[in-house]
């Protein structure tokens, strides 16, 4: 079973899965990520919440509410993924900081600080001074 299998059966199909004998069908879905899947849509968003508060509902219980509970339509979605702008992988690269950190830093660089940085790290072939960034202190 995949993923798919299981938002088709609650969006659409009304398939009920979780009524064979197989354990496996029921060890495979994941409450967690199936209501994470139903919160982008503005229909299925109450019934997501509502079975995030009860976690300790067993997967049969969940996924027999929610397809009894949601109408019935097709509903695609992509997973949105947070996106690293490539000015703060060059920050990172540089003085070898974690993602929260230069985040930190990068609202003190100007553009053409960053810009000079990226040059130096990818220049080509001859090594170029290191650049010279003054810190500003506040």
């Amino acid at each position: 079973m995949k993923l798919s299998d299981y938002l088709t059966a609650i969006n659409y199909s009304k398939d009920s899965l979780m009524d064979t004998d197989n354990e496996q069908i029921e060890k495979k879905y994941t409450p967690f990520v199936i209501n994470r899947c139903l919160s982008y849509f503005i229909d299925t968003i109450l019934y997501s919440n509502s079975m995030n508060m009860y976690p300790q509902i067993s997967s049969k219980m969940q996924f027999d509410y929610l397809s009894n509970s949601i109408r019935k339509r097709k509903r695609f979605s992509k997973w949105t993924k947070k996106e690293l702008s490539s000015d703060l992988e060059i920050i990172k690269e540089m003085y070898n900081y974690s993602n929260s950190k230069a985040k930190e830093v990068i609202d003190l660089l100007t553009p053409n600080q960053i810009r000079e940085i990226d040059e130096y790290l990818h220049g080509g072939g001859c090594k170029k001074e290191k650049p010279y960034i003054r810190s500003t202190t506040i």
